[in-house]
């Protein structure tokens, strides 16, 4: 029984299953296992071949792993999602997928501490130059493209830095060049749809608020299914000359009887396949009880976040409080263009006594968890330069919009009056 709806509180119980026709389960089964019998070497073979679309190897999908891809496909109004086995490796995967040995990818400086390790560090070790531009002005991506500029990447609300980024204009720039705008929106989800405003992938962390319980680890890409890959062959080689890892296929004439579909095929059958970095069964099926919930508590996470914010900008102990619901100018702007519904639930703010004030705070915590986390229902807290952004050197950090004295919050959904409590006791400890 298909259910119709677009919108996202349908979408989030709806979307990808309804029951199992063999025993009427409602929750999706947990499909543990590492094969599946082929019904004869013909299906076998065109399994292999991609006439025809089913399971051969956990690595490579998964039936409960196939209801979580279905589910955030419709949730984003994309074509097709694959999920991996961690946040980490969907950012790996999504540049991976199109960019080889002397390619390169601008991205936006506002990042994620592992993402910008990743791309400085790793993918520069594998060939691929990753050119990290100030995004408040758009037209610097433009300018640090060359001919083997393969993809554009940001978040959609960084962190830590909370300023939202200028989608709509970065993805037109790309799309007049023909480089896909791959956006992050693991701190942004229903608050933002990225496909909306012309990007082409969209890349989650699924351990953060689509789980939301703080129990599974996991990631996805998203294909909008919305860029002409052939329009811009030459630009766009990966999914326009053959692949020989998987016996001479064009992507985007393999893909044609499926549909527009070729960049989270080919990133299934090579990247996945080849690297290994498959979700668990299990760790999707808790994902999946996660996702159910998620519109109702992404209400709660803005609500919160927002009085705290508030709370915190009429505190002497604090000298900035960064949050979209605070911002000015073009910022926040760019809030109320892009994100709906509310303003997220990260919060950073500085101490006047710097990080020696910080550290002081976040010992002092009782209620908030002092975590390397984000997006769980609980509130957590941490400082952010001593180590989630610790392994990059000051200057990064600061581009990243980490200080000595930031403490970041991911503000969950226990009572405002619990949550203001921790907080004002952790600053007067702090004081």
């Amino acid at each position: 029984m298909a259910v119709n709806s677009k919108k996202p509180e349908t979408l989030v119980l709806h979307a990808g299953w309804r029951a199992d026709p063999a025993t009427g389960s409602v929750a999706p089964p947990i499909f543990q296992t590492t094969s599946y019998q082929f019904r004869d070497t013909e299906h076998a073979a065109n399994l292999f071949a991609l006439k025809e679309l089913g399971n051969i190897y956990t690595r490579l999908g998964n039936p409960t792993t196939d209801i979580l891809e279905q589910r955030l496909a419709a949730l984003e109004g994309g074509a097709a999602a694959l999920v991996v086995s961690s946040g980490q490796a969907a950012s790996a995967f999504s540049i991976q997928n199109l960019a080889k040995a002397g390619d390169n990818v601008v991205s936006s400086t506002d990042l994620y501490g592992g993402t910008w390790n990743l791309f400085a560090n790793t993918l520069k070790d594998q060939g691929i130059e990753v050119r990290f531009v100030d995004p408040s002005d758009p037209e610097n991506f433009r300018r640090a493209t060359d001919a083997r500029t393969r993809a554009y990447y940001a978040e959609t609300l960084p962190n830590p830095k909370l300023a939202v980024f200028p989608i709509a204009d970065v993805a037109a720039i790309g799309r007049e060049v023909g480089v896909p705008l791959i956006m992050d929106n693991t701190a942004a989800p229903i608050l933002c749809r990225p496909f909306d405003h012309g990007a082409a992938i969209i890349v989650y962390s699924t351990t953060k608020f689509i789980g939301g319980h703080g129990a599974a680890i996991g990631g996805a890409l998203i294909d909008g299914g919305n860029f002409d890959w052939e329009k811009f062959a030459e630009r766009q080689p990966a999914l326009n000359t053959p692949d020989p890892s998987y016996h001479g296929a064009v992507w985007t004439q393999a893909v044609k009887p499926i549909g527009p579909v070729a960049y989270i095929i080919k990133a299934r059958t090579t990247l996945l396949r080849d690297l290994g970095a498959a979700a668990s069964p299990f760790n999707s099926f808790l994902t999946l009880q996660g996702l159910e919930t998620l519109p109702l508590r992404m209400e709660r996470h803005c609500a919160n976040a927002t009085a705290v914010a508030a709370w915190l900008s009429k505190r002497p102990e604090i000298t900035k409080v960064i949050h979209p619901s605070v911002q000015t100018g073009e910022p926040r702007a760019r809030a109320d263009k892009y994100l709906k519904g509310g303003y997220g639930a990260l919060l950073g703010f500085e101490l006047a006594g710097g990080a020696a004030a910080g550290r002081k705070f976040i010992d002092a915590l009782q209620l908030f968890y002092h975590v390397a986390n984000i997006g769980d229902a609980r509130s957590l807290a941490i400082h952010p330069a001593s180590t989630t952004h610790s392994q990059l050197a000051e200057e990064a950090q600061l581009a990243t919009g980490v200080s000595p004295g930031y403490v970041r919050l991911s503000v969950g959904l226990e009572h405002i009056d619990d949550i203001l409590a921790d907080l004002e006791q952790a600053l007067k400890a702090a004081a």
